[in-house]
């Protein structure tokens, strides 16, 4: 079996994801050419799970400050030059194409009538999950952005619909951490204005940053540190807190691995404030509307730990693409979710 890959790289969290199913799918001999887009070939790190990987522009949404900015993104999307890379692509050689949100291989799949299976959390927003942001736009980008035959959403609860656990290297017990240690990754906000505020704050924690415009060093009680995905992990592991924004994949990380999450959605990101609303709904994280020293002060006063034992989803996964199109979705969900246990009693209300 061979496949074409196509994975969203304007946040680490797709391509975090692809990491695991990279493993995955080579444990299980599969033969996968990788695509990303979304950002420039040098601003990737740590790809060598990946091999000889193309690169295409993509589209993906500038920001400022913590918000989308519509201005800067149509100003950056090119329509010419990414239909040129859809129509480049030749597909007869692929028995499948496998898309985590990456529009240029889920666009040339759809023009030239081949099979497309999404794999990643934005696949998880065609059912009646948590939303926040809602609206016609929104929905039309989840849809549009990058269209599939069939999706494989994922989410931190399956909310009674056929989506499956995150997408996560497994762990066999809880990595509390120093829950007076907080890893920080904020990437859409000010990061020199973060670095400031977290110095403010009026507790005894203190803090490991990671960002890419801060020179590394000791900031006060703040450590910044650049990017590398074992650098990232170790700040991961140490640490008991979290502090991030409303991503999907690095609060899977932190709740496989029994953390405590304080998330401030990105404004205009319907996904972000989605996942914000699930995690307080769900009672496995707490929120902030604006990043604060009140909002972080009171989190590491009061935040409880959460831990969900996530199961091996990458492993199923691959064993039903090669079963595809005959494999079932509803039989890979009851399987993936047997034996997995929330600790709230708000989760226990929404199963």
């Amino acid at each position: 079996m061979k496949l074409l890959y196509g994975v969203q790289g304007t946040g680490n969290g797709h391509i975090t994801r692809a990491r695991v199913m990279a493993v995955a799918l080579a444990e299980a001999g599969v033969e996968v050419d990788w695509v990303f887009s979304g950002r420039e070939r040098e601003r990737f790190f740590d790809m060598q799970a990946f091999g000889d990987f193309q690169v295409f522009k993509g589209l993906t949404f500038a920001t400022r400050d913590g918000r989308i900015d519509l201005r800067r993104t149509m100003n950056d999307t090119s329509m010419r030059e990414l239909w040129r890379d859809i129509r480049s692509l030749d597909l007869s050689q692929y028995d499948l194409v496998v898309t985590d949100f990456e529009p240029v291989v889920a666009w040339a799949a759809r023009s030239q009538g081949m099979p497309c299976v999404g794999v990643g959390h934005q696949y998880a927003f065609g059912y009646d999950i948590p939303k926040a942001g809602h609206s016609v736009v929104s929905e039309a980008i989840m849809r549009w952005f990058a269209p599939v035959t069939v999706g494989l959403g994922v989410h931190w609860h399956h909310f009674g619909a056929p989506i499956l656990p995150p997408i996560i290297e497994t762990v066999d017990a809880p990595v509390p951490g120093d829950l007076d240690k907080a890893l920080v990754y904020l990437p859409f906000e000010n990061s020199e204005a973060t670095l400031a505020l977290l110095n403010e704050v009026d507790t005894k924690a203190t803090f490991v940053m990671h960002c890419a415009d801060v020179e590394p060093g000791q900031y006060g009680r703040v450590t910044v540190r650049g990017f590398s995905r074992d650098g990232f992990q170790a700040s991961l592991a140490e640490c008991g807190s979290v502090i991030c924004n409303a991503g999907f994949e690095l609060a899977s990380e932190a709740l496989s691995m029994g953390k405590r999450i304080l998330v401030k959605p990105l404004r205009g990101q319907m996904e972000q404030q989605s996942n914000a609303a699930a995690l307080s709904e769900l009672g496995l994280g707490l929120v902030m509307p604006k990043v604060t020293t009140s909002a972080i002060e009171s989190f590491l006063r009061h935040g409880e730990p959460r831990w969900v034992n996530y199961p091996d989803v990458a492993s199923a996964i691959v064993g039903w693409l090669q079963r595809y199109p005959h494999a079932s979705i509803d039989e890979l969900v009851n399987t993936l979710w047997a034996g997995v246990h929330f600790p709230s009693e708000q989760e226990q209300q929404v199963a």
